[in-house]
């Protein structure tokens, strides 16, 4: 998972501006990933969960159906993330011999090109579709 990427997840779930200080806070931590390491950033992000704990917790009553749902969901989710990806969003500090990249430019840019040679050659079976990529791939420079 590419830094770019994750806070494009974040960015979706609290928008630029959140309202609310939790969100502001999630979305200010969110904005340093490029600049820390791994350590220091699960080490804030458990500090910002036990602090908000309670609030992500709180819970709202529908009074028609009397069934309850969180009532910070879009807060939740975005802290969910940033908890599924971070194993992921540290990989090229854990390898630096390999001089990962933080972000998918690169990759990004291949994809395009192949997603505009699948376009050109709409209208194909399944299989053969899977067969001109495997072709592309693998005469792919390196």
């Amino acid at each position: 998972m590419c830094h770019f990427h994750q806070l494009q997840i974040i960015t979706r779930y609290l928008t630029r501006r959140p309202k609310l200080e939790a969100s502001r806070e999630l979305r200010n931590l969110s904005l340093t990933l490029t600049n820390t390491s791994e350590k220091k950033f699960k080490k804030d992000l458990k500090l910002w969960h036990k602090k908000w704990k309670h609030f992500l917790n709180e819970k709202t009553i529908n009074p028609e159906t009397g069934r309850w749902f969180f009532t910070h969901k879009r807060l939740r989710s975005a802290y969910r993330s940033l908890i599924t990806n971070l194993p992921q969003l540290f990989t090229y500090q854990k390898y630096p011999k390999l001089n990962i990249s933080t972000t998918t430019n690169s990759l990004d840019g291949s994809f395009s090109h192949l997603k505009t040679l699948l376009r050109i050659h709409r209208g194909q079976t399944t299989e053969r579709r899977r067969k001109m990529i495997d072709e592309i791939l693998k005469n792919q420079p390196d």
